[in-house]
């Protein structure tokens, strides 16, 4: 233990004196800055980044960093990975000053002032993001969602919070252990994941290994020492395979540079940690690129290096053709190379490679020559549906765990039956890929084809499938749909439309139980005077009788006590209407988004069923002989509601069994056999045994109807080991 400890000490002490040298701390000066930024800016802009310097210089006058450097050479390193992206002046200068609102006395008036609106707007919305590493989780959340909205008006600002946080990270090791750690997790969990998102993969590899390094520095470094070892032991088969491909390639008149690529550390440690693989295992593949001028030249170079190797043929990906949402273009093929020892390699352009390695930073335009809000067209559909998602989300903690795992699918590419091609993440349903079409057709989706075969609308769809989504006019989004979608535009469409239906169904269902009360007076909603209706309807605090009617359909009022008010208006020898009931209440699968079933009994389809209207819950359905009725009755009999089935329902209902069983080791592949027979499935099952000779069983399954629950009662019962088979109560 105590070796451990002095090595993860003396690692954590290198870590440390890295991060305190100049060339990581304070890496360039002003004038290698401006110098930078003229090879691709106007002078007059170059002008007003050293103007932006001398600002911030003067403002952070007298603070240091912990690494004991002048506080400015952090904004200088910040701003200098941003001219290595070769963004505006108006980037630049703002990540010259991200910190003089937060950390000086300068306010953001003055940088308006001095430098426009845009970059005081750009300064304002980075400085509200500098405590986004709070421990406090709503802090986080929160102040994740300002950087997500301002993301949303100008993607600047994330850029200049990723070039903030990768300066922070590399100088992370001088900060006391609890905080750096703290930080290490939220890069890993949150930045790293949106640099990939956006496309910015040197950012997103930098990140993890410096997040790694932190957390685990001496994991990190046997991990790299292993990775040198091993690239140095094939260094001249790897030589040999890259000239042969680098030859024919050349050989076919085609201008290609070819070269190895190497995994990073963080990369090779998930995958042994996730796939439970030796780093040999990881690491035999030999990872190559093929850099070439044209988009033709990409398809000729997949077909030289075949040529040279034969591919495997399930492991090829043409994101030339079918971009990744972030913008990535490439072509993946894997080849049998010498030994079988497969050769991953990429193909792609100069520009396509460049996106690969900056991403979002690379697709950002400008309006006129260099001036003007960018407008990032790559990144505007998924900002949206983050922004979508903020509707849905039940609080601040919902949306950043929702974020964390949205940040990035895996995605998969389908087919309209017209051919349009959309990307969806990667466990995508056809009911995600109906939405995505249309929310109409979402709306109204009842089946799918792929490719040409029905299919199960809870099918994950893959790579290459066709889907045809079939509608129907008087369908609507089914609750159900919300277990297996993973869009946010389908969640949050379907939450807006059982909004709806629930609305229609609550008024529906008022009416039934209305118009029930009222008919033991002999009449009807539509007899009463509507000048009395609508002063009962104000009176009791609604606007419409719409309101009031959901209202007793989601149990805020009942229908008994709303009839006798109506009745008894202006009539004050009105005597209350009867209490006992005639008529039953319905129960269909149309009125699925007001109606639940209590789980105390668990009411299946041809059950006798009784109801009562519940605030929470809606009209919640019992089973006759249920025991919570008993109290229902003595709290007030007028609150029980006679029920009825009308239809067979298409769902599946879930009922209690108890059951008392030999202690049989083979008793679960007994019941599994039954199950299987019938057609029911086991949703969970508790075993107690009190000895080696009896068990009690609970079991909880899923059935159709009354009369599969009873096959399937039946068929239990005639196992040998089963000595009593009971519906139960919970």
């Amino acid at each position: 233990m105590q070796a451990a400890a002095t090595s993860e000490s003396y690692f954590q002490t290198q870590l440390r004196a890295r991060a305190s040298n100049d060339a990581v701390a304070a890496p360039s000066g002003i004038d290698h800055l401006v110098n930078a930024a003229a090879k691709y800016l106007p002078k007059p802009q170059v002008t007003r980044i050293r103007k932006a310097y001398e600002f911030a210089q003067a403002a952070h006058a007298g603070q240091a960093r912990f690494t004991g450097h002048p506080y400015i050479t952090h904004p200088l390193a910040v701003a200098s990975i941003l001219v290595e992206m070769r963004l505006d002046d108006k980037c630049i200068i703002a990540a010259l000053l991200h910190d003089v609102v937060e950390d000086t006395s300068a306010t953001q008036s003055a940088v308006s002032r001095h430098f426009g609106r845009e970059v005081g707007y750009l300064v304002d919305a980075v400085s509200k993001l500098g405590n986004i590493h709070k421990s406090h989780h709503e802090a986080q959340a929160e102040n994740l969602q300002k950087m997500i909205f301002a993301m949303a008006r100008d993607i600047r600002v994330v850029l200049v919070k990723m070039a903030d946080r990768l300066h922070n990270m590399r100088t992370l090791a001088v900060l006391p252990h609890e905080k750096r750690r703290r930080i290490a997790n939220e890069t890993l969990e949150i930045y790293a994941p949106l640099a990939r998102r956006l496309g910015m993969h040197e950012v997103m590899v930098e990140l993890e290994d410096l997040s790694f390094e932190n957390l685990y520095p001496l994991r990190s470094a046997c991990v790299r020492r292993a990775r040198t070892k091993f690239a140095l032991n094939r260094k001249f088969v790897l030589k040999k395979i890259t000239d042969r491909i680098a030859k024919a390639v050349h050989g076919a008149n085609i201008e290609a540079e070819v070269f190895g690529r190497e995994k990073h550390l963080y990369s090779i440690y998930r995958k042994m940690k996730d796939r439970h693989k030796s780093f040999r295992e990881i690491m035999d593949v030999y990872g190559l690129r093929v850099i070439v001028r044209s988009v033709d030249d990409c398809y000729r170079a997949l077909g030289v290096v075949h040529g040279v190797y034969k591919p495997f043929t399930d492991r090829f990906k043409d994101y030339v053709a079918i971009p990744k949402s972030n913008g990535y273009q490439s072509l993946h093929t894997t080849l049998f190379g010498l030994d079988s020892i497969p050769i991953e390699v990429q193909i792609r352009t100069r520009e396509m490679d460049d996106v690969a390695s900056h991403g979002v930073a690379r697709h950002t335009k400008y309006t006129g020559s260099g001036t003007g809000s960018p407008r990032e067209s790559l990144s505007e559909r998924w900002l949206q549906e983050v922004l979508e998602l903020r509707k849905d989300a039940k609080g601040n903690h919902d949306f950043v765990e929702f974020f964390k795992t949205y940040l990035f699918p895996d995605e998969v590419y389908v087919f309209s039956p017209d051919g349009d091609i959309y990307t969806l993440p990667s466990g995508s349903s056809p009911v995600d890929f109906a939405y995505a079409v249309h929310t109409d057709i979402g709306n109204t989706c009842v089946a799918c084809r792929i490719d040409r075969n029905l299919a199960p609308l809870n099918t994950r769809l893959e790579t290459g499938q066709t889907v045809n989504i079939i509608t129907a006019k008087s369908a609507s989004p089914s609750p159900d749909w919300l277990n297996y979608v993973i869009t946010n535009k389908a969640r949050s469409s379907i939450r807006q439309a059982l909004r709806a239906n629930q609305r229609s169904a609550a008024i529906a269902l008022g009416t039934k139980l209305l118009n029930q009360s009222l008919a033991h007076a002999s009449t009807h909603i539509r007899n009463l005077d509507f000048r009395r209706l609508r002063r009962v309807v104000r009176g009791l605090g609604f606007r419409s009788v719409k309101d009031l009617l959901a209202a007793i359909g989601r149990g805020e009022h009942t229908g008994y006590a709303v009839a006798n008010r109506l009745l008894a208006h202006k009539d004050p020898d009105f005597s209350a209407v009867p209490v006992e009931i005639d008529e039953a209440v319905g129960i269909s699968q149309r009125d699925h988004v007001i109606i639940s079933f209590a789980r105390c009994c668990s009411p299946v389809h041809g059950d006798p069923i009784v109801g009562h209207v519940s605030h929470q819950r809606g009209f919640v359905v019992h089973r006759e002989g249920c025991p919570n009725l008993v109290e229902i009755r003595k709290r007030a009999a007028d609150e029980l509601t006679p029920a009825k089935w009308v239809g067979m329902p298409d769902q599946e209902f879930q009922a209690s069994l108890k059951l008392e069983a030999a202690n049989d080791s083979n008793a679960l592949s007994d019941f599994a056999s039954v199950m299987r027979q019938v057609g029911a499935s086991i949703k969970s099952l508790k075993v107690e045994s009190d000895d080696d000779e009896q068990a009690l069983i609970d079991m909880e399954v899923s059935v159709r109807g009354l009369a599969q629950l009873n096959r399937l009662v039946r068929r239990i019962a005639a196992i040998p080991s089963v000595r009593e088979v009971r519906r139960a109560f919970r």
